[in-house]
């Protein structure tokens, strides 16, 4: 299968950088990953909804032209569906098994993700309904993506 992470900005901490080809690393046992960044746009201080939207927009148009026909995109979003490990692990097994062997998860910048990108997108994940940085939020979905690999394989690693 491959996996693919659409996100929004650049990692500049070192320890996330680190943290992400570790996971990365471990991956490349299980599936082919490739993460793509796309630039972000800066929201100047009380920005108004439509100058909001408008980034939101253009971030959205970004992701969207990194997203192959035909791929399944699993977009990360605080309304989306909470699910546990073996959920997730469950969810992505299941889609394997349908046939599809290109999933695209996407987290959006400071702002969030466009309408159109979460029109797009097949199934809204949320991690919590707190609002994490999308530097972090990498990190936490390349562990959970290991993680729900390493419980369909049996393999102990998840408790």
């Amino acid at each position: 299968m491959k996996i693919t992470l659409v996100t929004v900005g650049k990692i500049k901490e070192r320890y996330f950088e680190d943290a992400i080809k570790e996971y990365s690393k471990r991956l490349g046992r299980y599936c082919k990953l490739d993460i793509v960044q796309v630039q972000d746009e800066k929201t100047p201080d009380g920005a108004s909804e439509a100058v909001e939207r408008q980034i939101k927009d253009k971030e959205g148009q970004r992701i969207l032209s990194n997203i192959k026909d035909g791929a399944y995109v699993i977009a990360l979003a605080i309304e989306g569906r909470m699910l546990s490990s073996e959920e997730l692990a469950s969810r992505l097994q299941k889609l394997g098994v349908d046939g599809i062997s290109h999933i695209v998860f996407v987290i959006g910048g400071s702002l969030g993700l466009s309408d159109e990108v979460m029109g797009r997108a097949d199934y809204a994940l949320s991690f919590s309904k707190m609002t994490f940085p999308h530097q972090l939020m990498r990190v936490v979905l390349l562990e959970q993506i290991y993680r729900s690999y390493r419980i369909m394989a049996g393999e102990p690693y998840h408790k």
